[in-house]
């Protein structure tokens, strides 16, 4: 089947679009998404009762309404193949060719071992690929099937065991030396959600990028390979004949985020003291967060039960993300009650690192043992950026530098994530660059040491595993609060400490959702054209277009669709579609001037000086976007 294009479910167009959906069945692996397609093409084609004048009753009028809708149905599912970018694929899950399923993957596959294959002419031995999976729906079968389609085309092909963290395939891929990597994954999607994450390294990619996820024109090529299988039935698969890999790939990835620990006395001394609240999310980085844990000495970590195990629906959260409002409130309880030091939570497949601590300047004393009553909040992406990095500046850098070597080893985020990085970067001598949007960017700058994105997204050791790692993140978090629980100390005076030294930087985010995807070029026009001249009371004295302008221009940064806006005070905003959803994400920065040896009362003033003028830029930005 050729790259299909979008069909009109109309009266016209309805032939030409069941011929398509007919055909697609014929062609299905897979039975279940061959029945679902069937019974709405049943519903689509059900034959309506003709109507005498003007009279038409209910049950006509509903049954008119099914066929439309079922046609509609159809018509969404079969608008094109689901896209494969640089995050790979990722949708709903069900039949036909918009959509995750068997014959997507088996089709997506069949382009990547083509692919593969291309890029290797004549090479030996045959390209190495690993495939991991998480615990969502299909993604076993997934999983499988990729092996079965590269083992038949001759690929060299190791599965992980079932049911481990993204974290530990993207290790994988540069610890085996393999080729490729595929990770069956929708992260923190919904739970009608997967997708499938690939990897290069090995011959393919050999430099900074080695084991990161594709960037173009790699996309483009793969996707162009897909695009030229004529059908799920011409592409052979092998019953057997690829490697499962042993528990040895995992101890091996154990074993190295353990390095990242100080292993002297004093601190399992210090592990060994601080109580810790862990939430997977329903996800599969549970185990591994607690093996790494126990084995560097936390031994006094309490995991939400509701939560703990792998859960393909999510029952527990409306949305599997711990940046999502409500989704870390069970932790936090248990936190409150068992009185602990810090809240850990990982999205489903571990990649991201949410945490929460006491912030004694929230405490109200008045509720029955509330969580918001002891203080409790969860720290932004970017203040626990902030606090990595400092950890990254102390083990890479020198305190007080008044250079920065051209050699020097880099502190990386992407433009849409605080400045305050850069300034933690430049004091300890270490150089800082700015990337786009995706772990895909952050993770092959040359000479990184540490990166990371506001939305929660960390990467401590960029070696080993270049991309997101919210495991290796959360030992990092632990060590940190167990070193500052000694000291009498906690993350949130580590915080202050900043703020003294390089301002408060206060961070947040405005996003308008939009069912009207022409909006959103439309929204982006009428900013570029009409930009605010004065936000909360400052001017606006820099507009820059990403997407357009020389390179210097745009920092360095290749071209992207976005807008920057930075003010007198040096309030910054940048806007741009979102790469994943259909939304415009604005991102807002404040800085406000801190004395050196101010005191917490005066620190947590500023923080909300700084919160009203946010809030003031969220105002306004909301009204310059007509939103």
């Amino acid at each position: 089947m050729t790259e299909q294009q979008p069909t009109d479910p109309t009266a016209d167009g309805w032939p030409a679009l069941a011929e398509q959906v007919r055909a697609w069945i014929a062609d299905d692996p897979d039975p279940a998404t061959a029945e679902e397609l069937r019974r709405l093409l049943t519903r689509a084609e059900a034959e309506l009762p003709e109507v005498d004048g003007d009279t038409v009753t209910p049950e006509q009028r509903h049954a008119a309404v099914d066929v439309q809708e079922a046609r509609e149905d159809l018509a969404d599912r079969f608008q094109g193949l689901l896209q494969f970018g640089t995050a790979g694929l990722r949708g709903a899950i069900g039949g036909g060719p918009h959509r995750m399923n068997r014959a997507v993957v088996i089709r997506a596959a069949s382009g990547l071992g083509a692919f593969l294959l291309g890029e290797l002419e004549g090479a030996t031995p045959a390209p190495k690929v690993v495939v991991g999976h998480d615990a969502r729906h299909g993604s076993e079968d997934f999983a499988r099937d990729t092996a079965a389609v590269l083992t038949a085309v001759g690929v060299d092909v190791v599965m992980l065991p079932p049911r481990l963290p993204t974290p530990v395939l993207a290790f994988a891929v540069r610890h085996l030396g393999a080729d490729a990597g595929v990770m069956v994954t929708a992260s923190h999607n919904p739970p009608q959600d997967n997708g499938y994450k690939v990897y290069l390294g090995g011959r393919v990619v050999t430099d900074a990028g080695q084991g990161a996820q594709i960037v173009p024109p790699v996309d483009g090529a793969i996707a162009a390979e897909i695009a030229r299988v004529p059908s799920v039935a011409a592409v052979p698969r092998a019953r057997d004949g690829w490697a499962v890999a042993g528990p040895e790939v995992a101890d091996a990835y154990v074993a190295q985020v353990l390095r990242l620990a100080d292993v002297s006395e004093a601190a399992r001394t210090a592990a060994a003291g601080l109580r810790i609240v862990l939430t997977p999310m329903h996800g599969v980085g549970g185990a591994t967060a607690r093996r790494v844990l126990a084995e560097a000495g936390f031994t006094d970590v309490h995991v939400v039960a509701e939560q703990a195990e792998p859960d393909p629906d999510f029952p527990t959260v409306a949305f599997p993300n711990p940046e999502e409002p409500g989704a870390i409130d069970l932790a936090v309880a248990l936190a409150a009650e068992v009185r602990a030091d810090l809240v850990i939570a990982l999205d489903p497949d571990a990649d991201r690192c949410g945490a929460a601590v006491v912030d004694p300047r929230l405490r109200t004393y008045s509720g029955p043992g509330a969580a918001a009553a002891d203080g409790w909040r969860m720290l932004h992406g970017d203040e626990t950026g902030a606090l990595l990095g400092s950890v990254a500046a102390e083990r890479f850098g020198t305190p007080g530098a008044t250079e920065v070597a051209p050699d020097a080893p880099v502190l990386a985020n992407s433009i849409v994530s605080s400045r305050l990085l850069a300034r933690i970067a430049a004091h300890a001598g270490l150089r800082h660059a700015q990337t786009l949007t995706g772990f895909k960017w952050i993770s092959r700058v040359d000479g990184l040491v540490f990166g990371y994105e506001e939305a929660l997204g960390y990467c401590v050791d960029p070696a080993h595993v270049r991309d997101k790692d919210g495991i290796s993140a959360a030992l990092t978090l632990a060590g940190l609060a167990a070193r500052l629980k000694v000291e009498g100390r906690t993350p949130v005076d580590v915080l202050d400490d900043l703020a003294r030294r390089h301002g408060l930087h206060l961070t947040d985010q405005l996003s308008a959702r939009f069912t009207d995807l022409s909006q959103i070029p439309e929204t982006m026009q009428r900013l570029r054209e009409h930009p605010p001249v004065v936000l909360a009371g400052s001017p606006v004295m820099s507009v820059v277009d990403l997407a357009a302008g020389s390179e210097a221009d745009r920092g360095g940064l290749p071209p992207t669709d976005g807008i920057r806006l930075l003010t007198q005070d040096d309030t910054r905003v940048v806007v741009r579609p979102s790469g994943t959803e259909p939304k415009v994400k604005c991102y807002l920065e404040v800085v406000v001037p801190v004395e050196e040896h101010a005191s917490p009362e005066t620190v947590g003033a500023a923080r909300a000086a700084a919160r009203q003028r946010l809030d003031a830029v969220r105002a306004d930005v909301a009204a310059a976007l007509g939103l």
